[in-house]
């Protein structure tokens, strides 16, 4: 990690930090199709225990954020476009208690509104604190994409889906989900009824 823990504001469990992360990133606008692969992917990391990180800023991230939240042991790094907000403490009290969830903003608590600007300091932030990321969707040529081209994201790996709108996140090396095992087989049956 680049960023320096003393440079941020931290609500919740430091010590997620040092686990390995894994960046969800998903586009705002997005296939309906991509749902069901990329909750099979939220389910995997639940299994496993992984730590996901994200500012779960598009509807995608959202959701996946309130599905990872219903196991009491998957560690959760939220990274925020703004400062972090007293209600914060309130609202995900027990969660910050389990030790399982992470606040992390690099802005003070007066800067209450997310804007272009915080989001895109937000991003890279979140470039810097993963060790890889899963992209179901990008929108080419979009802040992602730009955010997945730059400096803090280059050479940490990149998984992604199988759509024609990530092909060229496929030819810059990213490689492509398959879901393991049973949850493979749920995929597949999906998308190839008998």
């Amino acid at each position: 990690m680049r960023t320096s823990a003393d440079e941020l504001r931290m609500v919740g469990n430091t010590a997620l930090l040092r686990l390995p992360k894994t960046a969800l990133l998903c586009s705002r606008q997005y296939p309906v199709s991509i749902e069901r692969t990329t909750y099979l992917w939220a389910m995997e990391q639940r299994q496993l225990g992984y730590c996901v990180v994200s500012g779960f800023n598009s509807r995608m991230e959202q959701s996946v954020f309130r599905f990872l939240r219903q196991d009491v042991l998957q560690p959760i790094v939220y990274v925020l476009g703004r400062g972090i907000q007293p209600t914060v403490q309130f609202e995900y009290e027990r969660d910050i208690q389990l030790g399982r969830l992470l606040f992390v903003s690099p802005f003070e608590p007066n800067v209450s509104t997310v804007t272009q600007e915080t989001s895109d300091i937000r991003d890279l932030l979140l470039a810097d604190l993963a060790d890889r990321f899963f992209v179901p969707f990008v929108r080419p040529g979009g802040n992602l994409d730009r955010l997945l081209q730059s400096e803090a994201a280059r050479n940490k790996p990149i998984v992604t889906l199988d759509l024609p709108e990530n092909a060229a996140l496929i030819r810059r090396g990213a490689r492509i989900y398959q879901p393991p095992g049973l949850l493979a087989h749920s995929a597949a049956a999906q998308t190839n009824p008998s």
